[in-house]
């Protein structure tokens, strides 16, 4: 009769080979955050870029009715055929292809006005401005007391 000792090759023929539930629980823990993170970074590049020009754009007004408020001296900002311009200066879209459209309470006889005017007071008329990038639309508004801010768009 053989002897157990270490290294029998008798006792190692009946050690059982595998993985354990846990060790598989593991690596089907690792994939699934692997696949999430995959997912979440191939999202839509264009609404990504669209978002993102959004809040510059309603950071830049804010700061521009603040600069308004401070000097008693109101702030245009107007769309441009490459970017837009804001108390003077020009700025450039982050992405080719965005456009903007300023939108205001108006009536059918008058023009769709081609400016935001921040001015000196507090509360200022409410205004909106869309910012439209391959076929994705985003829309900054303020009701005239709370900041520019992005609004759900139905």
């Amino acid at each position: 009769m053989p002897t157990s000792a270490p290294g029998n090759p008798e006792r190692d023929t009946h050690r059982q080979h595998g993985f354990t539930l846990l060790e598989l629980m593991v690596v089907v823990a690792i994939v699934a955050l692997a696949t999430a993170g995959v997912s979440l970074s191939l999202r839509d590049a264009s609404g990504q870029a669209l978002d993102r020009e959004a809040q510059r754009v309603a950071a830049l007004l804010n700061a521009a009715h603040a600069q308004a408020r401070a000097s008693g001296v109101p702030v245009q900002w107007r769309t441009r055929p490459m970017g837009f311009e804001l108390a003077g200066q020009s700025h450039a879209w982050l992405n080719e292809g965005t456009f903007a459209v300023v939108e205001s309470a108006q009536t059918a006889n008058e023009p769709r006005p081609a400016a935001l005017t921040l001015g000196p007071e507090p509360m200022m008329a409410p205004q909106r401005l869309t910012l439209s990038l391959a076929g994705r639309q985003v829309t900054l508004a303020t009701d005239g007391l709370r900041p520019f801010g992005i609004i759900p768009t139905p």
